[in-house]
């Protein structure tokens, strides 16, 4: 796909315009700090580009501040005693130094991540973050199963790994889903909502009118959950109109 770009700025803010091989314009505010880019179609002309920026000040003012404002998981150490989440749920991490091949295990009220003595932060949360991946993927595995043919669609490949502005991705002509890691430690309900969208992308690439249709056939409570996930900590996702 052939692209170009510009900028455009309006009082504070600046809108780096990206001009592609597509119909229909797509508006995004992007952690951690609000960043804006504008997708446009290549002919779109720049007074038309500004003019539709102004009309989406207000939204892209309300979703900047949501970002400045959300919270964020503090940086992790990968010790004793300290937070992690897991499918919604808090759990407290146990760190068992042993002399045995590294693994993790889920308990009632914990995660016991079993290392090698001396173990470092990289190489603990490495181990972590792929437990995280299997899990997530064994999940969502189930999902598409659930919805293919309800749907209609194959999906052809599935993937995770770390993300920094969305909770998934997907190639429509591959038919290829991508998850982000930190998916494995929302709900299950969040897990199907970003596994479903990512399916609808199959049928429809953009978020029109016929996506929505779409979303509210095979999950009718997809607004609600997509609120639920967006008010999280972390803001991974990004904001798009």
């Amino acid at each position: 796909m052939n692209t170009s770009s510009d900028t455009i700025e309006l009082g504070d803010i600046c809108f780096d315009v990206v001009r592609k091989d597509i119909k229909n314009v797509h508006l995004s505010v992007h952690p951690p700090f609000g960043r804006v880019t504008i997708s446009v179609p290549s002919s779109m002309d720049l007074e038309t580009i500004r003019l539709f920026s102004i009309s989406k000040l207000g939204w892209i003012r309300k979703h900047q501040s949501k970002l400045l404002n959300q919270k964020r998981e503090a940086k992790r150490e990968y010790v004793t005693r300290e937070s992690h989440y897991f499918l919604g749920k808090r759990y407290l991490l146990k760190v068992v130094e042993q002399p045995s091949p590294p693994r993790v295990v889920l308990k009632h009220d914990s995660i016991e991540l079993y290392v090698m003595p001396a173990s470092t932060l990289i190489q603990r949360e490495s181990l972590l973050h792929k437990w995280y991946r299997e899990y997530l993927k064994k999940i969502a595995l189930g999902v598409i199963s659930d919805f293919e043919d309800k749907m209609n669609v194959k999906v052809s490949d599935l993937r995770v790994r770390s993300m920094r502005t969305k909770w998934g991705t997907c190639n429509p002509t591959a038919k290829r889903i991508w998850l982000n890691t930190e998916l494995a430690k929302k709900s299950l309900e969040s897990i199907e909502y970003i596994v479903v969208h990512e399916m609808v992308h199959i049928l429809e690439r953009h978020h029109n009118e016929r996506f929505i249709a779409y979303m509210d056939r095979y999950l009718p409570t997809w607004r609600h959950l997509r609120e639920d996930l967006n008010r999280s900590e972390l803001g991974h996702v990004d904001w798009s109109y």
